[in-house]
């Protein structure tokens, strides 16, 4: 079974683990253009015996860039690759015709090596966010806690190269239902950590081994695991159950933490009814309210539990880009316009 844990941990574990015995290469997709495999910030790591963990494309970059390690390239602190249009020659088309820049950072084999990727993993694992600087073709020289508000996750004005290291985007789903079930396939494939939470044995039962690979089974009451784990700024927080108690209570604790989302599934009646029930009886204050989303996401007519997880999930993903209503409907008008920058503060 896969790790459980999401995949930029994964190559930063891995590189920390490989730069303990050998020097590794640290690749970050820096820039992007057209349609491409792999969005800003995505992280690839390769040690001396051509060994990789990550990815920058579906495979046809990775086999290029090993070829040029191979031949030894690549051998300064730092310098920028570009893989598509106008990129290496030879040219390597990407399939999906986009362009790709990447950053690849050589690092050898010392403490100095294996203090900046700790560093780099507590930020990824929620920890206090890391922005990184560098000047090719110069090792890093700057890691920094940012100031608060939006970052775009990587800047570059050559020869100067910027990077926010921060958590993944996070879903911790309060109990299973059917379409707890289909949010937790989407929000897997869209790169999301994935947390859900369910203390019911019945529910259980139907749960197990059917998770895909990577999500986390908390055999506990939500409110309980948020009351005692927390959750960082990247957090969407969603309730589907139809369970007053277990829904209740999870947006309860829900709101006492930094969650850039919060939902919970009903119709319009019982959700008004909900958070009325909540500002009456739990105290809730209308900023708490606000907060939250009910009836849970875009409103899409939504019938089946297919249709209703992907607007959960359409909704989030709008929250953690940053999105209005009004902005996806002006981005829609204009596919071209350069993308607005991220919501999740680092």
């Amino acid at each position: 079974m896969l790790s459980r844990d999401h995949l930029d941990v994964q190559v930063i574990k891995q590189a920390l683990a490989w730069s303990m015995q050998q020097s590794v290469w640290l690749c970050t997709v820096v820039g992007t253009w057209g349609s491409s495999p792999r969005n800003p910030g995505a992280l690839l790591v390769v040690n001396e015996a051509l060994q990789w963990c990550g990815s920058l494309s579906g495979g046809c970059v990775e086999e290029a860039f090993l070829q040029q390690l191979k031949a030894g390239a690549c051998r300064e602190h730092s310098q920028m690759m570009i893989w598509g249009e106008g990129g290496l020659t030879p040219d390597i088309p990407l399939p999906c015709g986009g362009r790709l820049q990447v950053l690849v950072e050589y690092l050898a084999a010392t403490q100095k090596t294996q203090d900046y990727l700790r560093r780099i993993l507590h930020a990824l694992e929620g920890h206090q966010p890391l922005k990184k600087s560098l000047i090719l073709p110069n090792p890093c020289h700057g890691l920094e806690t940012p100031r608060e508000g939006r970052h775009p996750r990587t800047e570059y004005a050559a020869p100067r190269v910027t990077i926010w290291h921060t958590a993944p985007p996070r879903l911790v789903v309060a109990g299973f239902s059917p379409v707890a079930r289909y949010c937790i396939d989407y929000a897997v494939s869209l790169g999301f950590e994935v947390i859900l939470c369910e203390p019911r044995p019945a529910f259980l039962a139907q749960v197990s081994g059917t998770l895909p690979d990577g999500v986390r089974l908390v055999e506990k009451l939500p409110a309980i695991y948020l009351e005692k784990e927390g959750c960082h700024g990247h957090t969407a927080i969603v309730a589907l159950t139809h369970d007053a108690r277990m829904d209740d209570l999870t947006l309860m604790e829900a709101v006492l933490t930094p969650a850039f989302y919060i939902g919970a599934m009903g119709s319009v009646a019982n959700s008004q009814a909900r958070l009325q029930r909540l500002q009456r009886v739990a105290g809730l204050s209308a900023a708490d309210v606000a907060r939250i989303h009910a009836p849970v996401g875009l409103p899409l007519g939504s019938k089946t539990p297919a249709e209703i997880a992907l607007a959960v999930m359409a909704d989030i993903v709008r929250h953690k880009n940053g999105l209005t209503m009004a902005e996806d409907r002006d981005r829609s008008a204009h596919p071209d316009a350069p993308p607005a920058p991220e919501a999740l503060p680092v």
